[in-house]
């Protein structure tokens, strides 16, 4: 059986996108590029093996993205796109896969079909791109702007990634222009034209966008936008009641007190009710179908896990969550001076920016149980996306 790799390129700090971070960690409908990159591949089903080339100083961050996608460790790129690759291609080596596809985390709208047919176009001609017919007229001007001439664009191609060869091939064409000082090549169909492989091309697929420049990113929430049509809205609430103890998890955030919650997991009221109001929005049952309280595994657990569970199953089917509201009613502990890192907590975990989670706290004016203070109800909103089916 052919096994296929695919080496998803990370390593660039693009800086014409703007933004505080290299374009590969901005978000689009609440994930961000290399993410979607990566799980295009990972979701591929001839695809065994998912090989993220990153820059050292995005480990961090890159730690964070790829959680639960099941990639290989990343390594660490060099100075050039053409470099990266070979890194990628070196740490695949023992794996010995038979085919590789190179791709740009910048393009992270592959779709399954098209690298399927990355995938045959390697395994009958060895070295294969995705090319799209170039529309406009091209003319080639001189340094001072003239028109020397119109170029015929019948014989023109864009190319897009990923880019598909054999693996012995492609890491022996790297290998030898390492060798000679060979590292301006811009992509590898042009390093192995020049080791003598011929390349063929196959059909790109004009929805394969490359994010460049800060417009790229706001034509994509445009049509993200228009996509994501089908808007859901669930609810969550959850109780919890005090016993003796020292502190009360709250969104993930320990807060010292002088009772702890009983309950479900860590008894994070704030998390269970957010996880509830995800799930509802996509009619998915709730939190005690998917972690039953009567499951000894459970016992203890961190509240992030069931969250980020919510948070799967949303991006399983391509939606985004737009905002997420919480309401804490308690008469102690305060919330207040543990509001943004609450918010930031609960961003980190459903991936989206800490302006679309919303805290807010009060008091049931000493009234029923809470106003007794023998516990904590949390109420919650999830707000969410979907493409229309």
């Amino acid at each position: 059986m052919v096994q296929v790799a695919a080496i998803v390129v990370a390593a660039g700090q693009g800086v014409r996108a703007g933004g505080d971070l290299p374009k590969q960690f901005r978000r689009i409908a609440g994930e961000t590029l290399l993410r979607r990159a990566l799980s295009s591949f990972v979701e591929a089903p001839a695809v065994s093996l998912v090989q993220p080339v990153i820059r050292s100083e995005d480990a961090e961050l890159v730690h964070t993205e790829t959680a639960g996608l099941g990639v290989l460790p990343p390594v660490f790129g060099g100075v050039t796109r053409q470099s990266s690759v070979r890194a990628g291609l070196e740490a695949l080596l023992a794996r010995k896969p038979d085919i590789v596809l190179v791709h740009d985390a910048a393009r992270p709208f592959a779709s399954a079909d098209l690298i399927a047919r990355a995938i045959r176009a390697a395994e009958k001609t060895g070295a294969a791109i995705p090319g799209l017919p170039v529309t406009d007229t091209i003319k080639r001007v001189d340094g001072s702007g003239i028109v020397e001439t119109t170029l015929d664009r019948s014989s023109l191609r864009l190319v897009q990634t990923p880019q598909a060869f054999a693996f012995p091939a492609l890491i022996a064409a790297h290998r030898r222009a390492a060798e000679q000082g060979r590292d301006d090549f811009t992509d590898d169909a042009a390093l192995a034209e020049w080791a003598g492989m011929k390349v063929s091309v196959f059909p790109g697929e004009s929805g394969n966008t490359k994010f460049t420049t800060a417009e790229d990113f706001v034509r994509a929430e445009a049509v993200q936008a228009a996509t994501l049509g089908d808007i859901r809205i669930g609810s969550g609430l959850d109780v919890h009641a005090f016993v003796p103890g020292d502190h009360v998890t709250l969104g993930g955030i320990r807060i010292p007190h002088n009772h702890a919650l009983t309950g479900h997991s860590d008894a994070d009221v704030a998390l269970h009710a957010l996880t509830d109001a995800i799930l509802g929005a996509l009619a998915d049952g709730d939190i005690g179908v998917h972690f039953p309280p009567s499951d000894p595994q459970w016992r203890g657990a961190s509240s992030d896990r069931f969250l980020v569970f919510a948070v799967d199953r949303v991006r399983a089917r391509r939606g985004r969550i737009a905002h997420l509201d919480l309401t804490i009613v308690c008469e102690s502990p305060r919330i207040g001076q543990h509001r943004d890192r609450m918010r930031a907590n609960i961003a980190k975990l459903a991936g989206i920016d800490v302006g679309r989670v919303a805290v807010k706290a009060t008091t049931s004016e000493k009234l029923g149980f809470t106003g007794r203070g023998e516990g904590i109800v949390a109420y919650a909103t999830a707000t969410v996306r979907l493409p229309w089916e």
